[in-house]
């Protein structure tokens, strides 16, 4: 597997100064975004199909085992204050389940039926999409949630660091991405790591973008649930409407913390309740409404 080769060019890794360790880390990273960026293609498809299912009320469901089990959670709990998302639509889970988050629970990712019965913990449908991350490609845990998903019809999406490799055969859309190996003979929390997180960031971004919470390159569907937030959210409302600090506070007040609601108010001259079923009319997309 390249992911657990050793790599030639930090074989004397030990007995270098601190500031080289550091730039050789920095050097192997710069490698990563390029081989992203051959996977683009497959990784556009990917984002289609979670479209597709997410337009069709199915649920977004990443699976993996330690870091990229981890990544796959982050990236889920991202979604709700960042594009207002049900805590059900973007879902996520790791082999050894919420312990393994803070420490390693040894030989879970080693049993597929583990991730069967998490899959069927929560009822896992056919509409659905399941996304399995593996740096390996091969973990036993993410294999048996993929072999599980497509038994009963759902679609699977397989993100790995090895080409080739099981996973990306097993999936119906195989994502790899060949760092190499890592500056630590093994240690896929770093480049492997890297690639799967900016790897979830395209899919779960570009997938929000597609589905109308995006607006320019403004997310107007963000959580105003904090003083942070609350100003964030003013200054969206500010920047599509040209209107004043203090009207956009009065807006998001009068929109019940929609900032959606508080453009469609302010650019159409609408109430709270006409504003909301117009954007209801419009699927959630603010861009048809301003542009018409």
């Amino acid at each position: 597997m390249l992911t657990e080769q050793q790599n030639s060019k930090t074989m004397d890794l030990d007995t270098q100064s601190t500031e080289m360790i550091v730039r050789i880390i920095n050097e192997e990273d710069k490698g990563v975004a390029y081989a992203i960026e051959k996977a683009l293609p497959d990784i556009a498809r990917a984002v289609d199909a979670i479209v597709t299912c997410l337009r069709d009320g199915g649920r977004l469901i990443y699976i993996g085992a330690g870091t990229s089990g981890r990544l796959g959670i982050l990236d889920a709990v991202e979604c709700i204050p960042t594009y207002s998302t049900p805590p059900e639509m973007v879902q996520a889970f790791i082999a050894g389940g919420e312990k393994a988050l803070l420490r390693a629970v040894e030989g879970a990712e080693d049993r597929p039926e583990l991730a069967v019965a998490d899959l069927k913990s929560i009822d896992l449908t056919a509409k659905d999409i399941v996304v399995g991350i593996a740096a390996s490609g091969r973990t036993p845990y993410v294999l048996g949630a993929m072999e599980y998903a497509r038994s009963i019809g759902v679609k699977t999406v397989g993100i790995a660091c090895n080409i080739p490799a099981p996973l990306l055969e097993a999936a119906d859309i195989g994502i790899g991405v060949a760092v190499g190996s890592e500056v630590v003979t093994g240690s896929t929390r770093m480049k492997a790591g890297t690639a799967q997180k900016m790897v979830l960031n395209m899919l779960s971004t570009a997938s929000m973008v597609r589905l109308g919470k995006v607006y320019g390159n403004l997310m107007v569907d963000v959580q105003a649930t904090n003083a942070k937030l609350v100003q964030r959210a003013c200054r969206i409302i500010q920047q599509i409407t040209n209107s004043s600090e203090d009207q956009a506070k009065t807006l998001l007040q009068q929109a019940n913390q929609s900032v959606k609601v508080a453009i469609v108010m302010h650019t159409k001259q609408l109430d709270f309740v006409q504003a909301k079923a117009l954007l209801d009319t419009h699927h959630g997309y603010l861009r048809p409404i301003i542009d018409s």
